[in-house]
Protein backbone atom coordinates (compact mmCIF):
# COMPACT_ATOMS: atom_id res chain seq x y z
CA UNK A 1 0.00 0.00 0.00
CA UNK A 2 0.93 3.25 -0.94
CA UNK A 3 2.17 5.73 2.17
CA UNK A 4 1.03 9.35 2.80
CA UNK A 5 2.80 9.84 5.69
CA UNK A 6 4.05 7.63 8.92
CA UNK A 7 0.96 4.78 9.46
CA UNK A 8 -0.92 6.75 7.07
CA UNK A 9 -1.93 4.54 4.05
CA UNK A 10 -3.92 5.44 0.71
CA UNK A 11 -6.86 2.41 0.39
CA UNK A 12 -8.94 3.75 -2.29
CA UNK A 13 -9.28 1.80 -6.03
CA UNK A 14 -9.69 2.88 -9.52
CA UNK A 15 -12.50 2.64 -11.80
CA UNK A 16 -11.75 2.39 -15.19
CA UNK A 17 -15.07 0.28 -16.30
CA UNK A 18 -17.77 2.92 -15.52
CA UNK A 19 -18.36 4.95 -18.56
CA UNK A 20 -20.86 7.63 -16.92
CA UNK A 21 -20.01 9.33 -13.53
CA UNK A 22 -23.56 10.09 -11.56
CA UNK A 23 -24.80 8.15 -14.81
CA UNK A 24 -24.23 10.96 -17.46
CA UNK A 25 -21.08 12.32 -17.66
CA UNK A 26 -18.23 10.65 -19.64
CA UNK A 27 -15.22 9.60 -17.77
CA UNK A 28 -12.65 8.69 -20.54
CA UNK A 29 -9.82 9.17 -18.03
CA UNK A 30 -12.09 6.89 -15.56
CA UNK A 31 -11.78 7.76 -12.01
CA UNK A 32 -10.55 7.38 -8.82
CA UNK A 33 -12.86 6.69 -5.21
CA UNK A 34 -10.05 7.98 -2.72
CA UNK A 35 -10.02 6.15 1.17
CA UNK A 36 -7.38 6.57 3.58
CA UNK A 37 -6.35 4.54 7.05
CA UNK A 38 -4.66 5.44 9.39
CA UNK A 39 -3.02 3.09 12.06
CA UNK A 40 -2.61 4.77 15.04
CA UNK A 41 -3.75 3.33 18.81
CA UNK A 42 -7.28 3.77 17.27
CA UNK A 43 -7.25 2.76 13.81
CA UNK A 44 -9.09 5.55 11.85
CA UNK A 45 -10.88 5.15 8.25
CA UNK A 46 -11.38 8.26 6.67
CA UNK A 47 -14.16 7.87 3.70
CA UNK A 48 -15.01 4.49 1.83
CA UNK A 49 -15.36 3.70 -2.21
CA UNK A 50 -18.06 3.11 -4.33
CA UNK A 51 -20.00 -0.32 -3.64
CA UNK A 52 -19.12 -1.89 -6.86
CA UNK A 53 -15.63 -1.63 -5.53
CA UNK A 54 -15.85 -2.88 -2.22
CA UNK A 55 -13.57 -6.53 -2.97
CA UNK A 56 -10.72 -4.47 -3.43
CA UNK A 57 -10.92 -2.28 -0.83
CA UNK A 58 -11.41 -4.53 1.58
CA UNK A 59 -8.75 -6.53 0.59
CA UNK A 60 -6.33 -3.42 0.74
CA UNK A 61 -7.54 -2.55 3.91
CA UNK A 62 -7.17 -5.63 5.32
CA UNK A 63 -3.25 -5.82 4.02
CA UNK A 64 -2.87 -2.84 6.05
CA UNK A 65 -4.37 -4.12 9.15
CA UNK A 66 -3.46 -7.82 9.16
CA UNK A 67 -6.31 -8.85 11.22
CA UNK A 68 -6.68 -5.54 13.11
CA UNK A 69 -9.92 -3.64 13.25
CA UNK A 70 -11.34 -0.52 12.35
CA UNK A 71 -12.02 1.87 15.75
CA UNK A 72 -13.03 4.67 13.87
CA UNK A 73 -14.83 5.42 10.24
CA UNK A 74 -14.66 9.18 9.77
CA UNK A 75 -17.65 10.13 7.09
CA UNK A 76 -16.75 13.26 5.63
CA UNK A 77 -19.48 12.51 2.54
CA UNK A 78 -22.11 10.81 2.22
CA UNK A 79 -22.57 10.74 -1.82
CA UNK A 80 -22.64 6.95 -2.54
CA UNK A 81 -19.53 6.88 -4.48
CA UNK A 82 -18.00 7.44 -0.89
CA UNK A 83 -20.20 6.27 1.58
CA UNK A 84 -21.66 3.31 -0.90
CA UNK A 85 -19.31 0.55 1.27
CA UNK A 86 -20.74 2.09 4.58
CA UNK A 87 -23.46 -1.36 5.50
CA UNK A 88 -21.12 -3.54 4.51
CA UNK A 89 -18.10 -2.35 6.52
CA UNK A 90 -20.10 -1.99 9.84
CA UNK A 91 -21.12 -5.64 9.18
CA UNK A 92 -17.52 -6.60 9.23
CA UNK A 93 -16.36 -4.18 11.73
CA UNK A 94 -19.54 -4.41 14.10
CA UNK A 95 -18.10 -2.31 16.97
CA UNK A 96 -16.71 0.32 14.67
CA UNK A 97 -18.02 3.74 15.41
CA UNK A 98 -18.96 5.89 12.95
CA UNK A 99 -18.00 9.86 12.96
CA UNK A 100 -19.64 12.58 11.12
CA UNK A 101 -21.86 15.89 11.63
CA UNK A 102 -25.83 15.37 12.38
CA UNK A 103 -26.47 15.73 8.73
CA UNK A 104 -24.25 12.96 8.30
CA UNK A 105 -26.30 10.61 10.58
CA UNK A 106 -29.62 11.78 9.26
CA UNK A 107 -28.24 10.13 6.14
CA UNK A 108 -26.65 6.99 7.51
CA UNK A 109 -30.12 6.27 8.54
CA UNK A 110 -31.86 6.95 5.34
CA UNK A 111 -29.29 4.87 4.08
CA UNK A 112 -28.43 2.17 5.65
CA UNK A 113 -30.29 2.22 8.75
CA UNK A 114 -27.99 2.35 11.34
CA UNK A 115 -28.16 4.59 14.32
CA UNK A 116 -25.45 2.32 16.86
CA UNK A 117 -22.05 2.84 17.23
CA UNK A 118 -22.22 6.87 16.46
CA UNK A 119 -20.12 9.86 17.08
CA UNK A 120 -21.29 13.26 16.54
CA UNK A 121 -19.03 15.88 16.15
CA UNK A 122 -19.51 19.52 15.31
CA UNK A 123 -17.57 22.43 13.95
CA UNK A 124 -13.90 22.65 15.51
CA UNK A 125 -13.94 19.50 17.83
CA UNK A 126 -11.00 17.40 17.63
CA UNK A 127 -10.86 13.09 18.18
CA UNK A 128 -7.61 12.34 19.58
CA UNK A 129 -6.81 8.71 17.75
CA UNK A 130 -3.73 8.13 19.78
CA UNK A 131 0.01 10.10 18.70
CA UNK A 132 -2.53 12.33 16.04
CA UNK A 133 -5.42 14.38 16.57
CA UNK A 134 -8.38 15.03 13.98
CA UNK A 135 -10.63 18.38 13.66
CA UNK A 136 -13.32 18.75 11.96
CA UNK A 137 -14.84 21.36 10.19
CA UNK A 138 -18.23 21.96 8.27
CA UNK A 139 -18.57 22.95 4.77
CA UNK A 140 -21.84 22.67 3.74
CA UNK A 141 -23.10 22.59 0.26
CA UNK A 142 -19.81 21.59 -0.90
CA UNK A 143 -21.55 20.22 -2.68
CA UNK A 144 -23.98 18.61 0.05
CA UNK A 145 -25.28 20.00 3.16
CA UNK A 146 -23.74 17.48 5.23
CA UNK A 147 -20.19 17.51 3.66
CA UNK A 148 -17.40 18.71 6.42
CA UNK A 149 -13.33 17.93 5.99
CA UNK A 150 -10.84 16.45 8.70
CA UNK A 151 -7.61 18.04 9.69
CA UNK A 152 -4.76 15.69 10.96
CA UNK A 153 -2.21 18.16 13.02
CA UNK A 154 0.70 16.76 12.88
CA UNK A 155 1.39 16.14 9.11
CA UNK A 156 -0.73 18.76 8.80
CA UNK A 157 -2.85 16.72 5.87
CA UNK A 158 -6.83 17.92 5.12
CA UNK A 159 -9.05 14.91 4.10
CA UNK A 160 -10.99 17.24 1.95
CA UNK A 161 -14.05 15.26 0.59
CA UNK A 162 -14.93 15.61 -2.89
CA UNK A 163 -13.03 19.29 -2.71
CA UNK A 164 -10.08 19.54 -4.79
CA UNK A 165 -10.91 16.60 -6.68
CA UNK A 166 -10.90 15.28 -10.10
CA UNK A 167 -11.72 13.04 -12.42
CA UNK A 168 -9.08 10.40 -13.72
CA UNK A 169 -7.25 7.29 -12.53
CA UNK A 170 -4.10 7.13 -10.35
CA UNK A 171 -2.14 5.63 -12.89
CA UNK A 172 0.71 4.07 -11.01
CA UNK A 173 0.75 6.23 -7.97
CA UNK A 174 -1.91 8.13 -5.39
CA UNK A 175 1.17 11.03 -4.86
CA UNK A 176 0.59 13.97 -7.12
CA UNK A 177 4.70 14.41 -6.61
CA UNK A 178 5.26 10.78 -8.82
CA UNK A 179 2.88 11.63 -11.49
CA UNK A 180 2.60 13.78 -14.53
CA UNK A 181 -0.50 15.87 -13.39
CA UNK A 182 -0.89 17.63 -16.70
CA UNK A 183 -3.45 15.18 -17.81
CA UNK A 184 -5.64 16.52 -14.73
CA UNK A 185 -6.19 20.15 -14.86
CA UNK A 186 -8.71 20.12 -17.88
CA UNK A 187 -10.65 16.98 -15.93
CA UNK A 188 -10.81 18.97 -12.52
CA UNK A 189 -11.92 21.84 -14.48
CA UNK A 190 -14.59 19.85 -16.08
CA UNK A 191 -14.98 17.89 -12.40
CA UNK A 192 -15.50 21.33 -10.73
CA UNK A 193 -18.06 22.95 -13.37
CA UNK A 194 -20.50 19.84 -13.45
CA UNK A 195 -20.26 18.57 -9.42
CA UNK A 196 -19.22 21.82 -7.89
CA UNK A 197 -20.34 24.90 -9.99
CA UNK A 198 -23.32 25.44 -8.32
CA UNK A 199 -22.09 26.53 -5.40
CA UNK A 200 -19.39 28.61 -5.54
CA UNK A 201 -20.39 30.97 -2.47
CA UNK A 202 -20.01 27.68 -0.18
CA UNK A 203 -16.87 26.76 -1.80
CA UNK A 204 -15.02 30.07 -0.92
CA UNK A 205 -16.70 30.19 2.26
CA UNK A 206 -14.79 27.25 3.21
CA UNK A 207 -11.75 28.18 1.46
CA UNK A 208 -11.86 31.36 3.91
CA UNK A 209 -12.70 29.09 6.87
CA UNK A 210 -9.54 26.71 6.57
CA UNK A 211 -7.01 29.39 5.07
CA UNK A 212 -6.08 29.97 9.04
CA UNK A 213 -4.70 26.69 8.76
CA UNK A 214 -1.30 25.52 7.56
CA UNK A 215 -1.93 22.44 4.97
CA UNK A 216 1.07 20.18 3.45
CA UNK A 217 -1.28 17.86 1.72
CA UNK A 218 -4.96 17.60 0.53
CA UNK A 219 -6.51 13.92 0.00
CA UNK A 220 -9.25 14.44 -1.25
CA UNK A 221 -11.70 11.66 -2.38
CA UNK A 222 -11.21 11.56 -6.13
CA UNK A 223 -7.85 12.39 -7.84
CA UNK A 224 -4.13 12.80 -6.59
CA UNK A 225 -3.02 13.11 -3.17
CA UNK A 226 -1.79 17.37 -3.53
CA UNK A 227 1.69 18.06 -2.03
CA UNK A 228 3.68 19.14 -5.15
CA UNK A 229 1.47 20.99 -6.70
CA UNK A 230 -1.39 21.95 -3.54
CA UNK A 231 -0.81 26.04 -4.30
CA UNK A 232 -1.85 25.49 -8.12
CA UNK A 233 -4.71 23.00 -7.00
CA UNK A 234 -6.21 25.71 -4.43
CA UNK A 235 -5.37 28.61 -6.41
CA UNK A 236 -7.53 27.22 -9.07
CA UNK A 237 -11.01 25.95 -6.54
CA UNK A 238 -10.27 29.70 -5.50
CA UNK A 239 -10.68 30.81 -9.13
CA UNK A 240 -13.54 28.80 -10.36
CA UNK A 241 -16.06 29.47 -7.10
CA UNK A 242 -15.61 33.29 -7.83
CA UNK A 243 -16.20 32.35 -11.76
CA UNK A 244 -13.57 34.23 -12.72
CA UNK A 245 -12.64 34.25 -16.11
CA UNK A 246 -9.96 34.36 -18.99
CA UNK A 247 -9.93 36.08 -22.23
CA UNK A 248 -12.03 33.51 -24.73
CA UNK A 249 -14.48 33.02 -26.43
CA UNK A 250 -16.95 29.85 -26.23
CA UNK A 251 -19.30 28.71 -29.62
CA UNK A 252 -21.52 26.42 -29.28
CA UNK A 253 -24.01 25.87 -31.68
CA UNK A 254 -26.57 23.08 -32.81
CA UNK A 255 -27.38 22.70 -36.40
CA UNK A 256 -29.83 20.23 -38.97
CA UNK A 257 -28.76 21.19 -42.22
CA UNK A 258 -24.96 23.36 -41.59
CA UNK A 259 -26.72 26.56 -42.00
CA UNK A 260 -26.42 27.45 -38.44
CA UNK A 261 -22.30 25.57 -38.47
CA UNK A 262 -21.42 27.97 -41.18
CA UNK A 263 -22.59 30.96 -38.85
CA UNK A 264 -20.84 29.83 -35.94
CA UNK A 265 -17.47 29.73 -38.34
CA UNK A 266 -17.97 32.98 -39.34
CA UNK A 267 -18.73 34.41 -36.07
CA UNK A 268 -15.48 32.53 -34.59
CA UNK A 269 -13.54 33.87 -37.58
CA UNK A 270 -15.06 37.58 -36.47
CA UNK A 271 -13.81 37.33 -32.95
CA UNK A 272 -10.31 36.07 -33.63
CA UNK A 273 -10.57 39.44 -36.47
CA UNK A 274 -11.81 41.15 -32.93
CA UNK A 275 -8.75 40.61 -31.31
CA UNK A 276 -9.00 37.41 -28.96
CA UNK A 277 -7.56 33.95 -30.42
CA UNK A 278 -8.36 31.58 -27.57
CA UNK A 279 -12.33 30.54 -29.74
CA UNK A 280 -13.43 26.76 -28.58
CA UNK A 281 -16.20 25.97 -31.43
CA UNK A 282 -18.57 23.22 -30.23
CA UNK A 283 -21.27 21.42 -32.13
CA UNK A 284 -23.32 20.47 -29.32
CA UNK A 285 -24.71 17.20 -30.92
CA UNK A 286 -21.09 15.58 -30.82
CA UNK A 287 -20.05 17.18 -28.09
CA UNK A 288 -21.04 15.93 -24.35
CA UNK A 289 -22.32 19.04 -22.46
CA UNK A 290 -19.85 19.04 -19.79
CA UNK A 291 -16.88 19.57 -21.90
CA UNK A 292 -19.02 22.90 -22.95
CA UNK A 293 -19.74 23.43 -19.17
CA UNK A 294 -16.04 23.32 -18.36
CA UNK A 295 -15.17 26.34 -20.93
CA UNK A 296 -18.06 28.38 -19.83
CA UNK A 297 -16.24 28.35 -16.49
CA UNK A 298 -13.15 28.97 -18.17
CA UNK A 299 -13.64 31.89 -20.51
CA UNK A 300 -15.71 35.23 -20.54
CA UNK A 301 -17.52 35.12 -23.55
CA UNK A 302 -20.34 32.51 -24.82
CA UNK A 303 -21.92 32.81 -27.97
CA UNK A 304 -25.08 30.54 -29.18
CA UNK A 305 -26.39 29.21 -32.10
CA UNK A 306 -29.53 27.83 -32.54
CA UNK A 307 -32.12 27.08 -35.60
CA UNK A 308 -35.80 27.55 -34.43
CA UNK A 309 -36.80 24.20 -34.20
CA UNK A 310 -40.46 23.19 -32.88
CA UNK A 311 -40.85 27.32 -32.26
CA UNK A 312 -38.19 26.53 -29.84
CA UNK A 313 -34.51 26.60 -29.56
CA UNK A 314 -32.67 23.60 -30.82
CA UNK A 315 -33.09 20.66 -27.92
CA UNK A 316 -29.60 20.25 -27.13
CA UNK A 317 -29.17 24.23 -27.09
CA UNK A 318 -31.81 24.35 -24.84
CA UNK A 319 -30.46 21.99 -22.32
CA UNK A 320 -27.03 23.65 -22.67
CA UNK A 321 -28.52 26.75 -21.57
CA UNK A 322 -30.96 24.80 -18.56
CA UNK A 323 -27.48 23.46 -17.41
CA UNK A 324 -25.49 26.68 -17.62
CA UNK A 325 -28.78 28.55 -15.57
CA UNK A 326 -28.47 25.80 -12.97
CA UNK A 327 -25.03 26.04 -12.24
CA UNK A 328 -25.45 30.01 -11.74
CA UNK A 329 -22.59 31.33 -13.93
CA UNK A 330 -22.50 35.06 -13.54
CA UNK A 331 -20.92 37.76 -15.66
CA UNK A 332 -20.35 36.53 -18.94
CA UNK A 333 -20.48 38.36 -22.19
CA UNK A 334 -23.09 37.03 -24.68
CA UNK A 335 -23.95 36.89 -28.38
CA UNK A 336 -26.54 34.75 -29.99
CA UNK A 337 -27.27 33.56 -33.85
CA UNK A 338 -29.74 31.23 -35.15
CA UNK A 339 -31.89 30.48 -38.55
CA UNK A 340 -35.47 29.20 -39.32
CA UNK A 341 -37.20 28.67 -42.55
CA UNK A 342 -41.06 29.82 -41.78
CA UNK A 343 -41.46 30.79 -38.21
CA UNK A 344 -38.05 32.72 -36.16
CA UNK A 345 -38.07 32.02 -32.10
CA UNK A 346 -34.53 30.71 -31.08
CA UNK A 347 -32.73 34.07 -31.34
CA UNK A 348 -35.67 35.78 -28.98
CA UNK A 349 -35.65 32.70 -26.51
CA UNK A 350 -32.01 33.05 -26.34
CA UNK A 351 -31.84 36.79 -25.95
CA UNK A 352 -34.48 36.21 -22.98
CA UNK A 353 -32.34 33.60 -21.30
CA UNK A 354 -29.32 35.91 -21.53
CA UNK A 355 -31.34 38.65 -19.88
CA UNK A 356 -32.38 36.06 -17.14
CA UNK A 357 -28.97 35.36 -16.86
CA UNK A 358 -28.09 39.10 -16.41
CA UNK A 359 -25.18 39.05 -18.81
CA UNK A 360 -23.87 41.34 -21.13
CA UNK A 361 -25.25 41.16 -24.47
CA UNK A 362 -23.30 42.91 -27.74
CA UNK A 363 -25.04 43.53 -30.47
CA UNK A 364 -28.36 42.29 -31.79
CA UNK A 365 -28.93 38.58 -32.83
CA UNK A 366 -28.26 37.68 -36.49
CA UNK A 367 -31.52 35.28 -37.08
CA UNK A 368 -30.88 33.64 -40.61
CA UNK A 369 -33.81 32.78 -42.97
CA UNK A 370 -33.81 29.86 -45.60
CA UNK A 371 -30.03 29.74 -46.05
CA UNK A 372 -26.47 30.76 -44.83
CA UNK A 373 -26.35 33.98 -47.32
CA UNK A 374 -23.64 36.04 -47.17
CA UNK A 375 -24.88 38.92 -45.46
CA UNK A 376 -25.61 37.03 -42.70
CA UNK A 377 -22.62 35.34 -42.54
CA UNK A 378 -20.98 39.07 -42.61
CA UNK A 379 -23.20 39.94 -39.94
CA UNK A 380 -22.83 37.53 -37.88
CA UNK A 381 -18.86 37.80 -38.32
CA UNK A 382 -19.20 41.51 -37.33
CA UNK A 383 -21.19 40.45 -34.15
CA UNK A 384 -17.89 38.05 -33.27
CA UNK A 385 -15.89 40.98 -33.75
CA UNK A 386 -18.15 43.44 -31.06
CA UNK A 387 -17.90 40.32 -28.36
CA UNK A 388 -14.10 40.46 -28.76
CA UNK A 389 -13.73 43.92 -28.32
CA UNK A 390 -16.07 43.96 -25.78
CA UNK A 391 -13.78 40.82 -23.91
CA UNK A 392 -10.92 43.09 -24.19
CA UNK A 393 -12.08 46.43 -23.31
CA UNK A 394 -12.89 44.57 -19.39
CA UNK A 395 -9.66 43.06 -19.39
CA UNK A 396 -7.70 46.58 -20.08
Amino acid sequence: METIAKDIYYVGVNDRQKHLFENYLPLPNGVAYNSYLIVDEKVTLIDTVDISMIGRFLAKIDTVLQGKKIDYLVVNHMEPDHAGSIGLLAQKYPEMTIVGNAKTFDMINGYFDITNNRLVVKEGESLNIGTRRLTFYMAPMVHWPEVMVAYEDTDQILFSADAFGTFGTLDGSCLDKNLNTDRYWDDMRRYYACIVGKFGKPTQAAIKKLSGLTIKTICSTHGPVWQRDINKTIALYDKWSKYEAEQGVVVAYGTMYGNTEQLAEAFAEGVVKGGVNEVKIYNVSTTDASYILADVFKYKGLALGSPTYMMETYPLIESLMSKIEHRGVPDRVFACFGGHTWASASCKKMTEWAEKMQWLSVGNAVDNRQGAKMADLTQVALLGEAMAKEILNQYK
